[in-house]
């Protein structure tokens, strides 16, 4: 009797530290569910207030000076706007797409590559470019990484440089040609995936 009562408060402390493991687990996943959605939303407006600011310049310059000054805004500006919000975020913040226009700059990693092909299904499927996003904490060779993108649409401006071949402006033809040598970046049409804002934060274990 003795041994089955040992027994029996054995199985009840077993019971009482599996609920507390439990416990334990479900607030670790609600903690980790919490900043993953913290940080998607710091990911949708880091990516917002990239678009926004790239679109008001190239608008800008477009109704200024044409479409030749804006390729020069865009190579400059874009990398310039990224990389202040990676220093002011301390995140790695960055434009990517599958068809890059300058490929030591936009070209995806094997995770982004995957997203945005899924992505161009999802559109393909009849989803609206601009609302596409997808978050997902990533397991990476140097550790956990909350990584987070968000579709860039090609709108009715961008045309001038990212439209099909036959419509580009010769004159825009030759300025491309002479800043991006390996262009693969036109045969667009409006409200297909021009490419991504990408978004990245490492954790700690």
């Amino acid at each position: 009797m003795l041994r089955h009562g040992v027994n029996i408060v054995n199985a009840g402390q077993f019971r009482l530290g599996s609920i507390l493991m439990s416990m334990l687990v479900v607030g670790a996943v609600m903690a980790a569910d919490e900043d993953m959605r913290g940080f998607s939303d710091e990911g949708r407006r880091l990516a917002n207030l990239i678009t926004s600011q790239v679109r008001s310049e190239l608008v800008k310059e477009l109704e200024r000076t044409g479409p030749i000054r804006a390729i020069v805004v865009c190579k400059y500006s874009v990398p310039e706007i990224t990389s202040t919000l990676s220093r002011q975020s301390g995140m790695r913040v960055t434009r990517v797409a599958l068809r890059p226009r300058n490929p030591a700059l936009a070209e995806p990693d094997a995770w982004e590559q995957r997203v945005l092909l899924d992505f161009e299904k999802r559109v393909a499927k009849g989803e609206r470019a601009d609302m596409l996003e997808f978050a997902e904490l990533v397991q990476e060779p140097a550790g956990k990484a909350m990584r987070y993108m968000k579709a860039i649409a090609m709108a009715q401006p961008c045309l001038h440089c990212h439209g099909p071949g036959a419509q580009i402006a010769d004159g825009v033809r030759a300025q491309l040609a002479a800043e991006y040598p390996n262009d693969r970046a036109i045969e667009y049409q409006v409200g297909q995936i021009r490419g991504a804002i990408s978004v990245k934060k490492t954790t700690k274990d």
